[in-house]
């Protein structure tokens, strides 16, 4: 167990440089709202999710909106259910508190290594929880190294340190192509996230693309599993069938 979490976590520190960097832009947007160090440090802790905590900050106001808050991160996070879903090969035969407690340290990059590394090696729930300790802790150095210089430095964006995300997640997905056929399932899944992220208000295009990718995989796979059927019928039952079913 040690030996995987050893390993996951060291596999996990080239995307940590890009965590860090991504969360000291979170930290200087901290302090610029008000928040304390031991606010954003238990935020951190607490939620440990990029996106959720940006829109947090983002909302963050006297008097707090609290239920708007939580169903803006609710909504965001919902993606996790098909992270879930993914790992669910990792997570056969553990426990309920084994599997609760290692997904609060999933993040989208530890979960992306961590499926990369299934592939092509293998990977236990041990690599997945290592990688997240990892990055929840560069994660929350880099929030509160930010957090200290965002009195000094007022508009981050002009150091680029705004692209930290999106750069990161183009390695991610680069290193998780794995031919033509993800060709379908990602150009859907961005199709609907761009239209989603058009028409309807909030974060609903997060969930409606990852779903909506996640799902055409399934369907190819019923059209594929019925044509090979089909095809394995002799033609005298196949016609059979064909009668049975205009009758």
């Amino acid at each position: 167990m040690f030996e995987e979490m050893r390993r996951g976590a060291v596999a996990n520190l080239p995307v940590g440089a890009s965590v860090a960097a991504y969360g000291s832009v979170l930290g200087m947007l901290a302090a610029q709202k008000g928040l304390t160090w031991m606010q954003l440090l238990a935020m951190n802790l607490s939620v440990f999710a990029g996106s959720a905590q940006f829109v947090m900050v983002e909302m963050w106001a006297p008097p707090l909106p609290v239920v708007e808050m939580t169903l803006a991160v609710l909504v965001i996070n919902m993606r996790y259910l098909l992270i879930g879903a993914s790992l669910n090969p990792l997570f056969q035969g553990k426990s309920l508190a084994h599997r609760a407690g290692i997904m609060h340290l999933v993040a989208d990059e530890n979960w992306a290594v961590t499926m990369a590394a299934y592939r092509s090696s293998g990977a236990t729930t041990g690599f997945l929880l290592g990688g997240g300790i990892c990055l929840c802790s560069v994660w929350s150095m880099g929030t509160l190294l930010g957090h200290q210089l965002g009195a000094l430095v007022v508009q981050p964006e002009r150091f680029a340190l705004d692209f930290a995300f999106v750069a990161v997640f183009t390695a991610l997905t680069v290193s998780m192509w794995r031919g033509k056929s993800d060709i379908v399932p990602w150009a859907a899944a961005a199709a609907l996230a761009v239209v989603a992220e058009r028409w309807l208000p909030g974060k609903w295009y997060i969930v409606i693309g990852g779903i909506g990718g996640a799902l055409i995989p399934a369907i190819q796979a019923v059209f594929q599993s019925k044509s090979t059927t089909r095809k394995k019928l002799p033609e005298t039952d196949l016609r059979r069938s064909i009668m049975e079913k205009t009758k």
